[in-house]
């Protein structure tokens, strides 16, 4: 938009709307107004802006003003520019230097996967165009120094990537420049010498770059006691052979080799999802919604949530999704939310980064997380989703990746997430499903048994190939023999079918994930003889008052364990009622259902 300020942090922090400077207040307002643009649209806690802005001893009224400070924001950056949010504020990341600097390195780490030196050298240097100086400059918090002491890293590699793609773009001279400038800066820093040595000797200077080996290998020994490392000294090496290799290294990666480590890390294309279902069916037109949602916008990550009901395939769709669609060249990283004792520790990991590699802090990772993703065409796949806290340290850098996140119910707080519900399958979906697992001859045999079997499922997927996998198992079953011998045991029996095992074990990991009001309310309405009921009729079943009976059925209808027939009116799926009443204590007089239909 025209009116969205324009933020510089590489330097002293400055915004501007079109050609005009606005002017954002005192240093500790700057400092407020900078730490919330880091934090990259995630809501801050007051109580965290006062620790960021004074330590551990704010002042007495550090809080009002905190409170001041974004009123003074508002006034001068728009009424909209910072968000009160759940007890904190939130501003928008909107065009900082430090998202465009972070968004050209990836382009950069792009164009030097595929092998483009030119394309990663103007990338790049447009990066280390925007710096103006010291960033956060006049800032004394210690958040802004650990700011800075992670952009000056980054600057720096650049700087070494910037000159590795100058050398196999063939302008070695340009980098001798610039690298003997950074050797002046950081004459203890290996990575610039061994670059240098490449590009003398591809200037025909044989020994101008032997002699840059003989300078830092004194420099290590005289200040540190250290020898070289051992990319310094293959390049010595292989100088001293004159490697014929050296005078043809491609790409703009280190000189000549894959080094492990952080570098290795950009050229892992992770493969992590599941095996897609060899008989995936339906869901077309769900497919194509959420893969036109996923197209990467600008600078935006766009994440869709996939809700719905325990085991009606969310994780089956997000996995097909990736797997048939989309250009995800880079690759796709998949963690279960549900089981992960660290999920930003697998993400690094699943794009190169070595356990030794990963920063200490939980901040530290997900900045990382977001520097060596920006860029990328990747999918992650976040999958078993219960909070947005949980999610929003695991969004990747802007510039090319996209998020699916799966859950039981809507996830709040992930911004600008776009949420599909997944239902049951279409009739036509289901008959096919079942077809692919039992033959079309055996069912067009019994046309009625199966219309009437699968109305039993309910159209939920995972009943649908429990069932069918189970008639394929018995031949000599007739559809009407199916439909008589198949459902839930009876109390007290020895053994349960297989099948039922199969559709149950989700359903019970919901029931127990439900607080015991939920659980109640779940058994008790479920037992009873009626089809749909209201919130009126719950609270008479429940014995409980009318508007505690309404946030119960809510609560279970946006876990979809209930589905909303109508404006006030909420039914069972079948197969979930048959589950339900199968759990009920012994001795309550309510019938079991005797068959899935």
């Amino acid at each position: 938009m025209a009116d969205q300020p324009r933020f510089q942090l590489l330097g002293p922090v400055h915004a501007w709307r079109g050609d005009r400077e606005i002017a954002l207040g005192s240093p500790q307002q700057r400092a407020l107004l900078a730490f919330l643009l880091l934090q990259d649209g995630t809501p801050v806690p007051v109580s965290r802006l006062t620790s960021a802005l004074w330590g551990d001893e704010p002042p007495p009224a550090a809080v009002g003003i905190v409170r001041s400070y974004v009123s003074r924001l508002r006034r001068a950056l728009g009424a909209a520019a910072v968000e009160s949010v759940a007890g904190g504020y939130a501003v928008h990341p909107g065009a900082t230097d430090v998202r465009e600097f972070e968004r050209l390195l990836g382009a950069g780490r792009s164009a030097q996967r595929s092998g483009d030196a030119e394309g990663t050298a103007t990338a790049v240097r447009a990066a280390l165009a925007l710096w103006r100086g010291t960033p956060l400059a006049g800032i004394a918090a210690d958040f802004a120094e650990f700011e800075r002491v992670r952009l000056a890293e980054l600057r720096l590699a650049a700087r070494e990537d910037l000159a590795a793609a100058d050398i196999a773009a063939g302008r070695p001279a340009l980098a001798v420049a610039d690298l003997t400038e950074l050797i002046a800066e950081q004459p203890l820093r290996e990575r610039p010498h061994e670059l240098l040595m490449l590009a003398l000797y591809r200037s025909g200077r044989q020994a101008d770059a032997l002699a840059v080996f003989a300078d830092i290998q004194r420099r290590l020994a005289d200040e540190l006691g250290l020898y070289p490392g051992a990319d310094l000294r293959a390049m010595q090496r292989r100088i001293l052979a004159a490697d014929p290799t050296l005078d043809a290294v491609p790409g703009a990666g280190r000189p000549g080799d894959a080094r492990p480590g952080k570098a290795a890390a950009f050229a892992v294309r992770p493969c992590q999802l599941p095996p897609d279902l060899p008989l995936f069916a339906g869901r077309r037109d769900e497919i194509d919604r959420v893969a036109a949602a996923l197209t990467p916008s600008g600078a935006s990550v766009p994440v869709v949530g996939i809700e719905g009901l325990a085991g009606i395939g969310k994780t089956a769709f997000a996995v097909h999704l990736g797997r048939t669609r989309g250009d995800f060249r880079d690759g796709h990283l998949f963690v279960d939310l549900g089981t992960s004792a660290d999920p930003l520790a697998e993400l690094l990991h699943g794009i190169g980064v070595p356990a030794a590699e990963l920063p200490g802090s939980q901040g530290e990772r997900a900045t990382l997380w977001r520097t060596l993703t920006s860029g990328r065409r990747l999918l992650v796949v976040l999958d078993d989703a219960t909070d947005g806290g949980q999610l929003r340290p695991l969004m990747p850098g802007s510039g090319g990746a996209a998020v699916v996140v799966t859950a039981r119910q809507r996830v709040y707080g992930v911004p600008a997430a776009q949420w599909f519900t997944l239902g049951p399958l279409a009739e036509a979906d289901a008959h096919a499903l079942l077809e692919s697992l039992v033959g079309v001859d055996r069912l067009r045999r019994e046309p009625d048994a199966v219309g009437a079997l699968l109305r039993g499922t309910a159209g939920l997927p995972q009943v649908v190939r429990a069932i069918g996998e189970r008639i394929a198992s018995r031949p000599e079953w007739s559809m009407a023999d199916a439909l008589r011998r198949l459902g839930p045991p009876s109390r007290g029996a020895p053994v349960s079918p297989p099948e039922c095992t199969l559709i149950e074990a989700p359903y019970a990991s919901m029931l127990a994930r439900l607080t015991p009001e939920q659980a109640r309310a779940f058994l008790v309405l479920a037992a009873a003889d009626v089809a749909e009921f209201s919130a009126v009729t719950a609270a008479g079943l429940l014995d409980v008052p009318p508007g505690a009976a309404a946030a119960l059925i809510e609560s279970l209808a946006d876990q979809h364990v209930l589905t909303p027939t109508g404006p006030l009116t909420y039914a069972f799926p079948a197969p979930l009622r048959v589950f339900a009443r199968g759990r009920l204590p012994a001795g309550r007089g309510h019938e079991l259902i005797g068959a899935i239909a």
